[in-house]
C-alpha cells in the first residue's frame, strides 16, 4: 500500500491499545496516521485521552440511535469520510457490522488464544478468569480480521505468554498485554506493508520484498 495507512479506531474503554498505536506511529515505528477514533460510550477514558492527542473523535451510543443499523451507517459514513483503510477495534465491546466496503480490512485484538476463550461477553478480566479455571499453562493474544461473529474471522497472529502458579486475573492480563502491544502494531504493519494475504478462510503472510 502506497503511502501513510489510514487508520480508524474503535473503543469503548480505557484507551490503552489505542495509545499504543498512536505511539507507535508517533516514534516512526509504524508508517500510518489515525484518522477518526469513534467511541461507543461518551463516558469512556478513551474519549478524553484520545482528544489529548489532538485526535478527531466521534461518539456513536447506542442510545442515540434508534436502531443497530442506524448507528453502524452513521460508523461507516465517519470512517468513509475519513479516507480509512484499515480499522482497528481497539477494545470495542460491540458487535461491529462489516459492510462491503470494508470487508478483510477491519482487525481486532483480543487478549486470548483464539478460537479458545471468545465469543461474546468474553473480554477483559473475564477471559483472563476463564483461561485461569481451565488450567491452561499458556495464554497470549491474538489479531484476527472481523467477520459477522463475536471473535472470529481469520487469525493472522499470535503471541504467547506463560500462565504462572499464583497468577490471578490482574497478574495474566498486564503479561498478556505485554504481548498485545507488540501484536497488533506489528499486524498493522503487515497490513500495510501488503504481507496480508487471505485464502479458503486463512491468513498467509507473505515474504517481505526485498530489491536489489
Amino acid at each position: 500500500m502506497s503511502g501513510s495507512l489510514r487508520l480508524g479506531i474503535l473503543v469503548s474503554g480505557g484507551g490503552r491499545t489505542m495509545l499504543n498505536i498512536a505511539d507507535c506511529i508517533e516514534r516512526g515505528t509504524l508508517a500510518a496516521t489515525v484518522r477518526v477514533v469513534i467511541s461507543s460510550r461518551a463516558e469512556a477514558p478513551a474519549v478524553h485521552r484520545a482528544r489529548e492527542r489532538g485526535l478527531d473523535v466521534r461518539v456513536a451510543a447506542r442510545s442515540d440511535f434508534a436502531g443497530e443499523d442506524e448507528m453502524h451507517d452513521v460508523i461507516t459514513s465517519w470512517l468513509l469520510e475519513g479516507l480509512v483503510d484499515l480499522v482497528c477495534l481497539a477494545g470495542y465491546l460491540r458487535w461491529f457490522r462489516v459492510d462491503p466496503s470494508f470487508k478483510n480490512r477491519v482487525m481486532n485484538l483480543h487478549p486470548a488464544l483464539l478460537p479458545d476463550f471468545g465469543g461474546h461477553g468474553m473480554y477483559g478480566a473475564t477471559v483472563h478468569r476463564a483461561v485461569l479455571d481451565s488450567g491452561a499453562t499458556v495464554s497470549g493474544c491474538t489479531v484476527h480480521f472481523v467477520d459477522d461473529r463475536y471473535d472470529h474471522g481469520p487469525i493472522i497472529l499470535q503471541r504467547t505468554c506463560p500462565v504462572l502458579p499464583g497468577d490471578d486475573a490482574n497478574h495474566l492480563a498486564g503479561r498478556v498485554f505485554e504481548q498485545e502491544l507488540i501484536a497488533y502494531p506489528h499486524a498493522i504493519g503487515l497490513f500495510a506493508t501488503d504481507r496480508l494475504s487471505i485464502r479458503d478462510g486463512s491468513v498467509n503472510i507473505l515474504a517481505e520484498t526485498s530489491y536489489p
